[in-house]
């Protein structure tokens, strides 16, 4: 595997593929806004301007698709309202054609496991509500490719999105029980970059740290860490769930460095 394409150069897939760059891959990747286009050429990137809104099936991004591997890192948006997330996705299949991959990493969210009480696996995804459906009928698309890998990722957390800001002097909230499943970029990236690296995976992975904090003693940490107003959680409960993220340590040796959402407030 010499070069690889990836699909949304943003918060996380610009440091992936700088990553890439300096393990001795050539990396292609898009962005939306030509302006952005810049920064990815000077870290070393093969840049393309891809808006999956008004895209033009022409020679100029057929390039950008000729790579041994691919990964797909296309937000949703649902909180948002985007409407038009799974056209855009049938847009990009439709591009890619009939192009075979070494590997074709598709990422997802644990949006797909219903609050139920429990414990989920990679196997608990559920249609439990519009957005879930959208999200699952998303992985469809690229899961029935050759050598697919489907990754979700938990909560995100790094560099410009500290946990502490998310309830920092709100008042009266609820779900203080609520299991707290985060990631923390760097292990995101080290996980992919993993995936990447071998033939021997699954085809679906969580990523989330080990350790799930309640919200109530998480959250007033969190903002303590940054000296901003802690939120006063009140006693109304809310359905919970704690995703399962060890299946990739298990089938590929993968090592959290981040086993704690409490150990990665310093790295954020």
């Amino acid at each position: 595997m010499n070069t690889i394409t990836i699909i949304g150069c943003g918060w996380f897939g610009f440091p992936l593929a700088t990553q890439l760059v300096k393990q001795g891959f050539k990396v292609k990747a898009s962005k939306r806004d030509p302006d952005d286009l810049a920064q990815l050429q000077q870290a070393g990137i093969e840049a393309y301007q891809l808006d999956l809104a008004h895209i033009i099936a022409d020679a100029k991004h057929s390039s950008l698709f000729d790579a041994d591997a691919i990964v797909i890192n296309i937000p949703p948006g649902l909180r948002r309202g985007d409407t038009d997330y799974l056209a855009y996705l049938t847009q990009l299949k439709n591009f890619i054609g009939e192009r075979q991959y070494q590997k074709v990493i598709f990422i997802s969210t644990t949006g797909v496991y219903p609050s139920l009480d429990q414990i989920v696996t990679e196997q608990d995804a559920a249609a439990f509500n519009d957005s879930s459906d959208i999200l699952l009928q998303a992985e469809a698309i690229f899961s029935a490719m050759q050598n697919s890998c489907i990754v979700r990722f938990s909560g995100l957390v790094g560099p410009k999105r500290h946990p502490g800001r998310f309830f920092a002097g709100k008042t009266d909230v609820s779900g203080a029980n609520v299991a707290v499943n985060l990631v923390h970029l760097d292990d995101c990236i080290a996980a992919v970059s993993l995936i990447l690296s071998r033939k021997d995976t699954s085809a679906i992975y969580n990523l989330t740290a080990n350790e799930h904090p309640t919200r109530g003693e998480f959250y007033v940490a969190a903002t303590e860490h940054l000296g901003l107003i802690a939120p006063q959680f009140n006693q109304q409960e809310q359905p919970s769930k704690i995703i399962d993220g060890q299946l990739i340590c298990h089938q590929l040796g993968f090592e959290y460095a981040f086993s704690s959402p409490f150990k990665m407030l310093d790295a954020c």
